[in-house]
């Protein structure tokens, strides 16, 4: 009895195809940061901090006030955690990815929804359009996970390695007000 190949999704599909692309070093490398920068996110939250992130080839940086030790403990126990297989870690609800996909459908949704003719067709479209920013909203977030999990981050960090985290406290101009980062510098071993 001959199995059926399991069907490929869309953005599956497309990620195959750029494979290529996505694998060159300098975008892969961010790629396994930016999944690092979520696997860390993730341990610090449960440790009830909140904070932001931001990637790069050469590591990430992390804005929030936490001690130094425990972001360092937490790019520690992400990295063995990615390295023992759990991919998920490196895909996170609150990434940039998935507000740049809701930007980008309910943009296009209402760019369709009120074009044409005159005001009193944009109003009568109105209702339809709501129920479809609606709509945007329900399949955004999941659209930006899978978005993330085949284009943005990699879950598979191959041997990526720690190699230093340092604080700084930058103060704002205009406000006065103190800011927290963290520098966590990364190399393939």
């Amino acid at each position: 009895m001959l199995k059926e190949a399991p069907t490929m999704r869309p953005l599956e599909q497309l990620a195959e195809q750029a494979a290529p692309l996505l694998r060159h070093p300098a975008i892969l490398s961010v790629r396994r940061n930016h999944g690092l920068e979520h696997a860390t996110i993730h341990i610090l939250n449960r440790r009830r901090y909140t904070l932001s992130g931001r990637s790069s080839g050469g590591g990430f940086v992390l804005l929030g006030d936490v001690p130094t030790e425990q972001v360092e403990s937490a790019v520690q126990e992400a990295l063995g955690r990615l390295k023992a297989g759990e991919r998920g870690l490196a895909v996170h609800p609150n990434c940039g990815t998935n507000l740049a996909a809701t930007g980008l459908l309910a943009t296009s949704v209402a760019f369709i929804g009120f074009a044409g003719r005159g005001r009193r067709s944009a109003w009568e479209r109105f209702p339809a359009t709501m129920v479809m920013m609606m709509a945007v909203l329900l399949f955004s977030t999941p659209l930006g996970m899978n978005l993330q999990r085949y284009f943005t981050t990699e879950g598979d960090i191959g041997d990526l390695e720690l190699v230093s985290v340092t604080r700084e406290v930058k103060t704002l101009p205009l406000s006065g007000q103190q800011l927290t980062l963290h520098r966590i510098v990364t190399a393939q071993g």
